[in-house]
C-alpha cells in the first residue's frame, strides 16, 4: 500500500474482531508514533498502551463516544504535559501528527482504529495512573476489523468537501 492509498482509503473502525494484535503490528504502530517529528524535537508526549479488557471497558467512561474502546485489542492513551493554564498549540499539532502516524501504520497492515475524546480528564488521569502535571485528552482504539470487508470498501460518496471549497490561492 502506498502512502496515498493509505490516506485515501483509511476509515474509522469501531467494531473489532476478538483477537489480539500481533507483537509485530503493535510494535509498528507504536514506533510510528515514536518516529513522528515534534516541534523543536521536544517529544513531550508519552503513550500508554492498554490491552486488558476490564481496563478498556473502564476507559469507556471518559467520553461520550468512547464505547469502541471496550472492544479494542489495544488502546493507546496520548499523554501530554497538563498546560491548562498556558496551552502550547505546538503540542496539540505534534500529538495530532503522532496519532495520524499510528492510524496510517495500523491501516497499512489491516488494523482499524478510532479516536476517543476525553471529556472526563480527571477520571482518565486516575484510570491511567497519570502523575501530577500530565493529562490525557485523547485515546486511540486499535483492532482487526470485525468485518474485514471494511478494509477494502470503496470510499463513500459525499462526506468530503470538494478541494476548491477548502483550498484558496493566496487569499480567501
Amino acid at each position: 500500500m502506498t502512502t496515498w492509498e493509505a490516506i485515501n482509503s483509511v476509515r474509522v473502525i469501531r467494531d473489532f474482531a476478538e483477537r489480539p494484535l500481533s507483537a509485530e503490528h503493535e510494535g509498528r504502530i507504536l514506533n510510528a508514533a515514536r518516529r513522528t517529528g515534534s516541534s523543536k524535537n521536544e517529544q513531550t508526549w508519552a503513550f500508554i498502551v492498554i490491552r486488558d479488557r476490564d481496563h478498556l471497558r473502564e476507559l469507556t467512561a471518559v467520553g461520550r463516544y468512547a464505547d469502541h474502546l471496550a472492544g479494542a485489542a489495544m488502546a493507546v492513551a496520548l499523554v501530554t504535559p497538563d498546560e491548562s493554564a498556558g496551552w502550547r498549540n505546538t503540542r496539540m499539532w505534534d500529538l495530532g501528527r503522532a496519532a495520524q502516524s499510528m492510524v496510517l501504520a495500523a491501516w497499512e497492515v489491516g488494523i482499524g482504529s478510532a479516536p476517543a475524546t476525553v471529556f472526563e480528564p480527571e477520571l482518565a488521569g486516575r484510570l491511567l495512573g497519570l502523575p501530577a502535571g500530565r493529562r490525557c485528552n485523547y485515546l486511540l482504539s486499535f483492532g482487526y476489523p470485525a468485518d474485514p470487508s471494511e478494509l477494502t470498501a470503496p470510499n463513500k460518496r459525499g462526506g468530503r468537501k470538494p478541494l476548491d471549497a477548502l483550498v484558496h490561492e493566496e487569499r480567501w
